[in-house]
């Protein structure tokens, strides 16, 4: 069990203060899904949601960043696709 959880309804981490999910977090949480990659986003999408009724005044497009965006970062591995596939995809 992480101690970098959310604390609600401000949405800060337990373990370190920082916006939550916080660096820790995002990377115990690739780890916990790397072999399910829309799963970990199903998840962080009921999170958003929760975040978007909690905190009203934040824009849309910053909570998703936030909870979603950084989940299909180009750089990180994904194993769920094979590195050429991941290569041909880069270019144009």
């Amino acid at each position: 069990m992480t101690v970098h959880g959310p604390v609600l309804p401000i949405w800060s981490c337990g373990g370190c203060g920082l916006p939550w999910p916080c660096r820790t977090r995002k990377r115990e949480l690739r780890a916990e899904y790397a072999d399910a990659p829309v799963s970990l986003a199903l998840y962080l999408g009921s999170y958003l949601v929760q975040a978007t009724e909690d905190m009203p005044w934040t824009p849309a497009g910053v909570l998703h960043r936030r909870f979603l965006g950084w989940t299909r970062d180009a750089d990180l591995p994904n194993p769920a696709v094979p590195q050429q596939c991941r290569s041909a995809r880069a270019e144009p």
